[in-house]
């Protein structure tokens, strides 16, 4: 029953393009925690830059989630095109975009 209103909800038209979004949320989450490490280790903010500072540990993750978070949406582009779902994870992030205040650099639809 979830799943119809999903399907509903997102516009999807089968059960299989359904797991293949799930798919693709998952890599792409994973992929994007796997990179944040190696991507903020080559602009030189590792964790042991923050060890002296008052709460550092809190301010390395907190670059860490703000490093992440873009990361993440063009991962989820990216791997969605991968698995042919380029033009359904291009709407979802049009939406997120315009809902964290980018709506003025897209069209209404």
């Amino acid at each position: 029953m979830y799943f119809s209103q999903l399907k509903k909800k997102w516009g999807v038209s089968s059960n299989f393009q359904l797991i293949i979004i799930f798919i693709v949320f998952g890599i792409t989450g994973s992929l994007s925690v796997r990179l944040g490490e190696p991507l903020l280790n080559f602009i030189k903010l590792v964790p042991e830059k923050f060890e002296s500072i008052p709460f550092g540990k809190i301010i390395y993750w907190s670059i860490r989630i703000i490093v992440i978070f873009p990361l993440y949406q063009l991962l989820l582009i990216i791997v969605g095109a991968v698995f042919f779902q380029f033009r359904f994870f291009w709407n979802f992030e049009k939406k997120i975009l315009k809902k964290i205040g980018f709506k003025r650099f897209f069209k209404d639809s």
